[in-house]
């Protein structure tokens, strides 16, 4: 697919971009992510990538496309969870974020038709 074949993929493309670049920043800096800069780089860039190889490769695989698109989201995330994450170590039996006591099943809270004995 030519650029002159789709001009309204490519002004979406250019909006996409500009606009992941724009929210990943805010997000990197509120979160007080390190270099919150190059994080928005990585996302609109392979954002970009994606754009690019889907308007000026014809050959290239959708799902290949698709995922040099999301490649840079996808790290910026994990990034994203390793920064705010607790670092309060983890309790056996319990959820993430869950009040201590409310969280494990005990000999007493079992619940109804579970015969363990």
């Amino acid at each position: 697919m030519a650029l002159a074949e789709s001009p309204l993929v490519a002004a979406l493309g250019i909006v996409s971009v500009l606009a992941v670049f724009g929210i990943t920043y805010w997000d990197a800096a509120r979160i007080d992510t390190s270099r919150p800069l190059l994080w928005a780089v990585v996302t609109a860039g392979t954002l970009a990538a994606g754009f690019f190889l889907f308007l000026f490769v014809p050959d290239a695989p959708l799902t290949g496309v698709i995922m040099t698109a999301n490649t840079g989201s996808v790290l910026y995330t994990f990034e994203r969870e390793v920064t705010t994450e607790d670092d309060e170590p983890a309790e056996p039996g319990t959820l993430p974020h869950e009040p201590a006591g409310s969280g494990s099943l005990e000999s007493s809270e079992r619940p109804p038709g579970s015969n363990d004995e």
